[in-house]
């Protein structure tokens, strides 16, 4: 299953920007695993006196974009796991914002958020390999719109590589 096989219908318009990033020749399985590791190479190459940056007063650091995209894999991951299991109850969103401070990621170390994103992401990965083509285009509700479970998951990849583009025009 690649990223050309979803409908628009399947994702609120907010995530196409995420959606439109991911790359289309790898399926959703492959863009996993292919990003667990693009995602552990490009933290780890920031210099460590870096990691506390930020681009401008009131931005997250490098190290909170990074807990930020752990925090969201995990909601997404929430958010697919039920809807593939045909819940259609609607899920609400979240405050970005509101989960930084309390991370305390400023306190940890890269070798710590590397650790808590791989094992994040490779729980996801054992999710998506559970689940049939069925459940992942089983369609419920996430902030207003509909959304499959495979939508969830793709807006996931997208995800990541926004907030990588954006640190390197900004941050690096």
């Amino acid at each position: 299953m690649k990223v050309t096989d979803l409908s628009p219908s399947e994702y609120g318009d907010f995530y196409r920007g995420y959606i439109g990033l991911v790359p289309t020749e790898s399926t959703l399985i492959e863009g996993f695993v292919n990003g667990m590791n693009d995602v552990t190479n490009f933290f780890m190459s920031i210099p460590e006196k870096k990691w506390n940056k930020t681009y401008a007063q009131g931005k997250w650091t490098i190290k909170e974009v990074f807990q930020h995209i752990i925090d969201t894999e995990r909601i997404f991951q929430y958010r697919c796991f039920r809807i593939a299991r045909h819940d259609a109850t609607p899920l609400v969103g979240f405050e970005q914002d509101d989960y930084i401070i309390p991370s305390q990621a400023k306190h940890k170390t890269m070798e710590s958020l590397v650790e808590e994103f791989k094992s994040v992401r490779q729980s996801f990965i054992t999710l998506l390999y559970t689940l049939s083509d069925e459940d992942l285009k089983f369609v419920g509700n996430v902030s207003g719109y509909a959304t499959s479970a495979r939508g969830a998951a793709f807006i996931t990849l997208g995800h990541y590589i926004w907030h990588i583009n954006i640190l390197k025009e900004r941050y690096l």
